[in-house]
């Protein structure tokens, strides 16, 4: 190939480039003239998409919430067994080393002694006059009790063959009491981490419906901001506009709202977070948590919003050119 024919080819490269940009320039500013030439259908679409965008985070907050209260409960949660109040100093170490081995059940253990138990009880009860009195005349009856942080407080099987099986422990324990991962005190305890597993996935199950309904809110937002300019489309159709031309236009006007809406939805979320904290932590709901991620990461939040604005916007937009107007 001569020289002047790669020349010419380079120049219709650089020409077709050039032309492109331009396209793409014409799109974005008809695009930004578009959101601002029509004020009350601009205001009831940013409307919606910054509510679509605020659902979407105080849903995602709230399971960060939820998943740090779960934690904060599952980890108050404990399972004791309860042995005689003279067991000597090497069951105990016997015992706690082998409770201490079962890594796929337990994540800690503690021994409170007998006397321990006693001073922990009056020292709750020290409001009560009568029953701290009680307990300064009688012998102490407290047992030994091993604490058990359980990896999942709905599987005990493994904690119970070792209570079944281990002679150190059997030789030691109290039979005026069962393990409190079997009786009565199993039902409550069980009954607890089903609620917990229960809220984690109602958690999950809310946010994946609540961005389904807020997608289908901003489509048909997208779909009226459409059908209002229909004539307008059309006539660029008879003028032999090409189909990405027509449709870009909507589709930057859907990133600006967008881009609005995450910073507004992003504002008052955040706002909300800081103006509920007190009530919550009374209600022992640990927010702490998801607050300081938030302002740590704010940039990074701030910007995570405006890209799911973007998407939601350009693929409202892009399926509502296409199945409404059939460009």
């Amino acid at each position: 190939m001569s020289k002047r024919k790669l020349d010419a080819k380079a120049f219709a490269q650089q020409k077709r480039k050039r032309r492109q940009w331009l396209t793409f320039v014409r799109m974005c500013r008809y695009g930004v003239n578009n959101f601002s030439r029509n004020a009350w259908l601009t205001i009831a679409a940013t409307a919606v998409m910054t509510i679509t965008l605020l659902v979407v985070f105080v849903t995602l907050s709230a399971r960060s919430v939820l998943v740090d209260t779960v934690s904060e409960i599952r980890d108050k949660v404990d399972m004791s067994i309860y042995v005689k109040k003279d067991i000597s100093n090497d069951d105990i170490k016997t015992i706690q080393a082998g409770l201490e081995g079962l890594t796929s059940s337990v994540r800690g253990v503690t021994f409170v002694s007998s006397e321990q138990a006693r001073q922990d009880f009056a020292q709750s009860e020290k409001a009560s006059s009568s029953t701290l009195n009680a307990i300064n005349e009688s012998t102490n009856e407290f047992p030994g009790i091993f604490r058990i942080k359980p990896v999942d407080i709905n599987k005990t099987d493994e904690l119970r063959r070792f209570v079944a099986t281990n002679s150190t422990l059997k030789a030691n324990i109290d039979p005026k009491r069962e393990p409190s991962f079997a009786g009565q005190r199993r039902d409550a305890i069980e009954s607890i981490g089903r609620w917990v597993g229960f809220a984690e996935k109602a958690g999950i199950i809310a946010s994946i419906i609540f961005m389904a309904i807020s997608s289908l809110i901003v489509f048909n937002t997208i779909r009226m901001a459409i059908f209002n300019r229909k004539d307008e489309i059309q006539m660029m159709k008879l003028i032999g506009a090409d189909r990405n031309f027509i449709r870009g236009p909507f589709v930057v006007e859907a990133v600006v709202y967008g881009f609005i809406a995450a910073v507004l939805a992003t504002a008052i979320g955040v706002t909300l977070l800081f103006t509920t904290k007190d009530k919550l932590i009374d209600y022992d709901v640990a927010i702490q948590g998801t607050i300081d991620f938030t302002t740590t990461y704010l940039g990074f939040v701030l910007l995570g919003m405006i890209l799911l604005g973007a998407i939601i916007g350009i693929i409202s937009s892009l399926l509502a050119t296409r199945r409404y107007l059939k460009i």
